[in-house]
């Protein structure tokens, strides 16, 4: 068998219906809309949701919470996702963006001291915790917190 002798199995396709062809096609006409009502206009139809007038279900359920539009989204960093930088280097964001490690759309860079680092580093970032602080500074490197 070759590419080009594959064919679909025998009344598997139909060609498409072409309505408002006449009568004699059987889809002239009113071409399958039937005669008067919403449906049957141009543009009509009704919208996503709807439920024939019957009060819609995103209406019947109740509601709770709330979304704050004011959220901040803080990216946050952890002392053990620094290993991978050299000794001395400068870590700030351009270098968390070409390490994949900034995504998308965020407010801030927050440093966390999960895990242990042992050579000295240089971290700019917009927020760092105090035990992370201690453990870069312990290991001869320091934290910028830049706004």
């Amino acid at each position: 068998m070759k590419l080009n002798e594959l064919a679909p199995a025998e009344g598997s396709k139909s060609s498409r219906k072409r309505l408002g062809r006449g009568v004699g096609s059987g889809l002239g006409k009113t071409a399958g809309r039937g005669s008067k009502g919403h449906r049957s206009r141009s543009g009509g139809g009704v919208r996503p949701g709807f439920e024939g007038g019957q009060m819609p279900i995103h209406r019947r359920l109740p509601k709770r919470g709330f979304t704050n539009i004011f959220k901040k989204k803080i990216v946050i960093i952890n002392i053990v996702d620094l290993q991978r930088f050299e000794s001395g280097s400068i870590v700030d964001e351009e270098t968390l963006l070409s390490a994949g490690m900034a995504k998308g759309q965020y407010d801030a860079i927050k440093l966390l001291g999960q895990g242990d680092i042992d050579f000295p580093l240089t971290v700019k970032v917009n927020a760092a915790s105090k035990s992370a602080i201690e453990k870069i500074k312990a290991a001869g490197g320091k934290v910028e917190v830049i706004s």
